[in-house]
């Protein structure tokens, strides 16, 4: 097992520092921007502003945590803390009493504050932090949900009036909560790319203003635009995703043009920078082609459906060893993406079968009471999900319910990784599985899901799994995730279809998001007392709040588990 699963090796070595000359610390993050995009599109002559920034600064890349890779990356930059000292693993918190799952939204920093919580003696700008709340003991100003990818936050400021303030001079960002399009929907893609370079000029603008007002110790902001791009357009942009054989052509690079257009915006914001100021652009995780959102989203709760019960289907069901042809690219483009999963649940009768791959829902759903009683319990469609304003309504994991309490194990709901919970007596309140079992259960499972292979080319689609209350050991049991098996997938190739001997084949499906996420980042520095086209030793992403700290001669708290990866010897003022 690798030791970053486990503990960040600087855990717990930092001290406070003596205080030395305060440096204004311009701080720009990109949101899932991947170190290896931004370091090849560098050397083909684009990123320019970027590529001026590294050459007369400093260059890192950086890890962080392989799993919960979605989820945690942001609380990890604002506390410099690991989950298993937060606690804070996922927003989707399962509740075992009533086998609910609720949306927690971001940290509440009440056992560890944002780095930048500085109090009196530093002033302090944040535009836009994700998966960020307002603090107290910030001294400066605080927006937060203005543009961001997933707020986690309600879209307000400190001062309360600087908010309303900006939409009414610089309008409203055009994807807050909206930063999707259908991948197999080119119109779609491109009014999602103009909305993502509107979203970008704004924000360059705001953040312009806001530099100008004062100067402050230091000012953050966060580019969410290129997470959302990222998501949607990866096969737009790299050749190593099933779809971009079929799509890219029909438009430019979109990938490429949101990070030009992020290039450019940065450039706009360092102009009016203080000429002594240190400037950072990091990303605390990157981008990769989608290996882990259909694995984990669907295949799983339905691997697990079919190891629960032996013999039946509920979604996709496949016959192992029939050729599977081309990806889902069309017949399903005017249906979205759950319309086209949800018409693959399983009918036994073969007319019914025909009838909902083919008829739209609504005119199916009329039929289907004339085609014979539904079983009970049945999994619960997306779109009633929809109807009751149900929050995970896209997560197929959902739908599975209904049979939770029935299972030994089910999925969790999950943004990156697999999630496994086991339905243990004296835990769940229907547990199945006594204690007692629970090794011999998690030790089958795994068993299973080792033998699961990507249907097109056999790679194993299992990389790694982990236990996290075996290991885990010096984690709090308070603190623990709530899975009790945690999957971490192949990432050689995106798959719609897998399959095993114990559960046959599931799929294909069409594809989801393009792109997912990865447990690398980066990191560029470019300051007075920084060596220009230097390369720094690789960091993790628990050192970026140590490091931005050290650069403004701030003091660095003992509970940050990091360390600065520049030394900053400016003697005390």
């Amino acid at each position: 097992m690798s030791h970053h699963l486990i503990d960040h090796p600087r855990a717990g070595t930092q001290s406070a520092h003596t205080i030395t000359k305060k440096r204004p610390v311009i701080a720009i993050g990109l949101d899932a921007a991947d170190p290896r995009l931004i370091e090849t599109w560098m050397a083909q002559g684009h990123l320019k502003n970027l590529r001026r920034l590294r050459d007369e600064g400093a260059y890192a890349r950086l890890k962080s945590f392989d799993y919960y890779r979605a989820e945690t990356p942001w609380t990890t930059f604002l506390t410099g803390c690991s989950p298993q000292k937060t606690g804070f693993w996922t927003q989707l918190r399962f509740r075992a009493n009533d086998y609910s799952v609720e949306d927690s939204q971001a940290y509440r920093f009440e056992e560890y504050p944002p780095f930048y919580a500085l109090g009196n003696d530093y002033r302090v700008a944040v535009f836009d932090m994700p998966q960020a709340r307002l603090s107290d003991q910030v001294n400066g100003i605080q927006v937060l949900a203005w543009g961001a990818h997933s707020p986690q936050s309600l879209s307000h400021s400190r001062p309360s009036a600087l908010f309303d303030e900006i939409v009414e001079q610089y309008g409203q960002h055009p994807t807050l909560r909206d930063d999707n399009a259908n991948v197999l929907d080119v119109p779609a893609l491109k009014q999602l790319q103009h909305d993502l370079e509107t979203g970008i000029a704004r924000r360059a603008a705001i953040c312009q203003d806001l530099l100008e007002r004062e100067q402050w110790n230091l000012f953050l902001t966060i580019f969410g635009e290129i997470h959302g791009a990222g998501h949607y357009m990866w096969h737009m942009s790299q050749p190593d995703h099933p779809l971009y054989s079929v799509m890219h052509t029909q438009a430019e690079d979109m990938l490429l043009a949101i990070f030009e257009a992020t290039d450019k915006a940065i450039g706009q914001i360092i102009a009016k920078a203080p000429k002594d100021a240190e400037i950072v652009v990091f990303a605390a995780h990157g981008m990769g082609s989608n290996t882990m959102d259909l694995p984990s989203m669907f295949f799983l709760p339905e691997f697990l459906y079919r190891y629960n019960f032996p013999g039946k289907y509920a979604m996709a069901r496949g016959n192992t060893g029939e050729p599977l042809g081309e990806p889902i690219t069309s017949g399903r483009v005017k249906r979205c993406w759950l319309g086209a999963l949800w018409s693959l649940k399983y009918e036994p009768n073969p007319i019914a079968a025909f009838l909902r791959r083919n008829l739209k829902l609504k005119l199916f759903n009329l039929i289907a009471p004339l085609l014979g009683r539904r079983p009970q319990p049945d999994l619960i469609s997306p779109f009633d999900l929809v109807e009751t304003s149900h929050s995970f309504y896209f997560q197929p994991a959902v739908w599975y319910k209904p049979f939770w309490p029935t299972m030994k194990a089910f999925a969790l709901p999950s943004y990156s990784e697999g999630y496994i919970r086991i339905n243990l007596k004296g835990r769940e309140p229907q547990g199945i599985v006594d204690p007692a079992d629970y090794d011999t259960v998690c030790d089958d499972i795994c068993e299973k899901l080792y033998q699961l292979k990507d249907a097109r080319t056999g790679i194993p689609m299992v990389k790694q799994i982990i236990r996290p209350r075996r290991d885990l050991p010096n984690c709090e049991p308070s603190k623990l995730p709530d899975a009790d098996i945690v999957v971490i997938w192949q990432e050689e190739t995106a798959s719609d279809a897998v399959e095993s001997p114990d559960i046959g084949r599931i799929g294909p499906v069409p594809h989801h998001r393009s792109g997912s996420h990865r447990a690398e980042g980066f990191l560029v520095v470019k300051g007075a007392d920084i060596d220009a086209g230097s390369t720094l030793p690789e960091g993790h992403s628990l050192d970026l709040a140590p490091t931005l700290l050290s650069l403004m001669g701030a003091p660095i708290p003992d509970h940050l588990e990091g360390k600065p990866m520049i030394n900053v010897s400016t003697p005390a003022s």
